[in-house]
């Protein structure tokens, strides 16, 4: 019964760090979502720049190169905290694996 008990508890701990992993994909797939904006933006005012002088319309033009840069630093942090957060939920589950023989048999077969 306490064997059972032990294994229903090590299985629960597995489950919440592979929920936590999903969590972590889930924030590097909103990074790539919101990086993928200020390239779009930048395409299109590439695209588009035979039609305008850039000069003429600095003043609509900073504020917009400076959301994109915002942009791009939110996605940046987005992507590190989802690596570090992924890489350590990695190292839990090893470790985890690596101590209890029961797991290490159902991972390896």
């Amino acid at each position: 019964m306490q064997k059972t008990d032990y294994r229903e508890m090590v299985f629960d701990e597995i489950n919440l760090l592979l929920s936590e992993k999903r969590t972590a994909l889930s924030i590097l797939r909103t990074g790539i979502a919101i990086f993928s904006i200020p390239l779009s933006l930048g395409s299109v005012l590439i695209a588009t720049s035979q039609l305008y002088k850039p000069e003429k319309i600095m003043f609509l033009l900073v504020p917009v190169l400076a959301g994109c840069t915002l942009l791009v630093l939110i996605a940046l942090w987005l992507f590190v905290t989802a690596f570090v957060k992924l890489r350590h939920n990695e190292k839990r589950i090893d470790t985890i694996i690596e101590k209890n023989q029961f797991l290490r048999n159902l991972v390896d077969s």
